[in-house]
Parts: C-alpha cells; sequence; structure tokens
C-alpha cells in the first residue's frame, strides 16, 4: 500500500508540535519572582571609542592614511604616485611591521621557544 509522502510528513509534523503546545499552556510557577530594570549602558564621553581614527597624510603624489584605536598605530595603507596600494600592519604588540602589498616578503616564523 503507497503512502502520500506529503501526508506522512504532515502527520510527522503535527505530532513534533505538540509537545510545544503544551509547553505553552502551563501556569508560571507559584514562587516567580521579577527582575529588576537594569539602567541602559552609559554612554562614554569619548567619540567613537571602538571605530578606527584615520589620518590621511598626502606627500607629493604619495598618499598615506594612519589607522589607530586608542591612540595606538596599528595599520598604515600607502597609496604610491605610480603603483598599487599596500598595507602595512603590526604584526604584534612587540613586533615590526609586515607588508601586505602586491610583492609580499617572506615569512620567517617568529617563535618565542625559551624565555629567560
Amino acid at each position: 500500500m503507497m503512502q502520500n509522502p506529503h501526508l506522512s510528513l504532515a502527520l510527522l509534523l503535527a505530532f513534533m508540535a505538540l509537545p510545544v503546545v503544551a509547553a505553552d499552556n502551563k501556569a508560571p510557577p507559584p514562587d516567580l519572582q521579577t527582575l529588576e530594570e537594569l539602567p541602559p549602558p552609559a554612554i562614554s564621553n569619548e567619540e567613537n571609542a571602538d571605530e578606527p581614527q584615520i589620518t590621511i597624510i598626502k606627500k607629493g603624489g604619495e598618499t598615506i592614511e594612519e589607522y589607530r584605536i586608542g591612540g595606538q598605530l596599528y595599520m598604515l595603507k600607502i597609496t604610491p604616485a605610480n603603483g598599487l596600494p599596500y598595507y602595512m600592519h603590526k604584526e604584534d604588540q612587540d613586533g615590526g611591521w609586515l607588508n601586505d602589498g602586491p610583492v609580499r616578503p617572506m615569512s620567517i616564523p617568529k617563535w618565542t621557544i625559551f624565555r629567560f
């Protein structure tokens, strides 16, 4: 005997929905306590503290964009007068600058093996 696959799917979904419908009809527990209202978060006085500050410097035909967060320089975008733009960014807090330009330098691993 062949069953209609759409009918079987509809019955399956109906049986799966029964526990959800039954859960909605429950009364709240008698010892339920309301939570206190929390004030909205304070707005900092700093203007958009999470967004980077971008400084654009033009020298001749070259443009340098400096990206800073919290006063810390973390990335440069350099657009030469003749050529493709490239990015330089900090490898880490103590490291030097990495070049993400069209011709990337060879990457040398800098693992810490021993600390004294």
